[in-house]
């Protein structure tokens, strides 16, 4: 039976697999609920790969790793299993399958991603080299996976990001880089009927900062800045003494990304007497088309051989641990999980159909970059692997 044949007659049981991951609900926030999502994926691996995961807390959030072999690792195969949703968000959207389509909250953003990635594994004839890493907490920035994920992918010849795929199945080779920023101004309080010109208005600043700050993006280049939450002010009759705003910026490149820090940590208060404090930066770095380009036309050459439609690319604002493991070199591909939509939404849906196919092609690419990496230099681009 060939690989796909193999994948199709695995769907049944890939099908349980989402919906024991679904339905035990696990925001990422809630870190008692993440633990319990971590034993299910863990039970998960231990039958379909043999072996239980190192169970690695951090910040009181649970990250799954298998790691297969004593030599290093070639390719990391990347997940996490935490989602938006909270705890009781099966109430109204429940788990359900119907006229093909898979529904649940966190179906697509990624739970599907992590059963087709256990399963994918799982029928590798040779997993030497292949690291799995499954964590908790990328809804929220990778706060305590992020050294983790960094250090396993150093030095890999491959990460392999198993997020949903972006519209119509295709895979992601570029994701803007993301920076976190919050300004906070502080001026002087006075009685706004009274007094006003004794105070420094920390509103009136605020605004021409964000004026400022807007005006750093640059569409041309793909570069968003934009100011989000907003707070100053404690009473309608005083001058605001304090105020503050978030700015969101995400930038294609490096290079773009860069350039809005400097622009950032050079604003200048324009109020006499009012001061700033500029807090964040640069939280992920991009996953610029150059990390993803070699990976994306072997996924296209095995899709090939596995008789599959050549799989679509995109370039997605949104990040991922991708953004991670492309920021230490290492050559990453993003999007290989569940084809559907509705990320984040109440219209979070999976095709049935293309699971077996999607964990066909991750499993087949990951093979084939085993062999490749095993083979001398010279023949590397030439690698197949049946």
């Amino acid at each position: 039976m060939d690989v796909l044949g193999r994948f199709t007659r695995r769907l049944p049981e890939m099908l349980a697999d989402i919906e024991r991951l679904v339905t035990c609900e696990s925001p990422s926030h809630d870190v008692v609920a993440v633990a319990r999502s971590a034993d299910v994926v863990a039970e998960m691996g231990v039958r379909l790969l043999g072996a239980p995961p190192e169970r690695i807390v951090l910040q009181g959030r649970t990250h799954l790793r298998w790691r297969f072999g004593d030599g290093p690792v070639r390719v990391l195969i990347s997940g996490h299993h935490d989602t938006v949703w909270p705890v009781g968000s099966l109430r109204s959207r429940p788990f359900s399958i119907t006229d093909g389509v898979l529904r649940g909250p966190g179906c697509f953003d990624m739970k599907a991603g992590v059963v087709q990635a256990l399963h994918a594994v799982a029928e590798l004839p040779d997993r030497t080299g292949v690291t799995v890493l499954i964590t908790g907490d990328e809804e929220l920035g990778a706060p305590s996976s992020r050294e983790l994920i960094e250090a396993t992918a150093t030095g890999c010849a491959a990460a392999l990001v198993l997020e949903a795929s972006a519209d119509g199945g295709a895979l992601k080779t570029e994701r803007k880089g993301v920076s976190m920023y919050r300004l906070r101004v502080r001026g002087r309080a006075a009685h706004a009927g009274l007094e006003p010109d004794r105070g420094v208005n920390a509103s009136v600043e605020l605004a021409h900062q964000i004026l400022a700050i807007q005006a750093l993006a640059d569409p041309g280049r793909g570069t968003t800045v934009v100011p989000t939450a907003l707070a100053a002010g404690t009473t309608v009759n005083t001058v605001p003494a304090e105020g503050e705003t978030a700015v969101d910026v995400r930038a294609a490149s490096r290079e773009e990304q860069q350039r809005v820090d400097r622009a950032m940590r050079a604003l200048a208060p324009v109020l006499p007497g009012a001061r700033h404090q500029l807090d964040g930066g640069p939280n992920r770095p991009p996953l610029e088309a150059s990390a993803s380009a070699a990976l994306y036309a072997r996924a296209v050459a095995v899709a090939g051989r596995l008789g599959l439609p050549a799989p679509g690319q995109a370039a997605v604002g949104g990040a991922s641990d991708g953004n991670l493991t492309a920021g230490v070199g290492t050559p990453t591909l993003d999007g290989l999980g569940a084809v559907g939509g509705g990320a984040h939404a109440d219209s979070e849906h999976v095709v049935v159909a293309e699971l077996p196919r999607r964990a066909a092609l991750v499993a087949a690419l990951t093979a084939d970059l085993l062999a490749a990496d095993r083979m001398a230099p010279a023949a590397y681009p030439d690698a197949v692997v049946s």
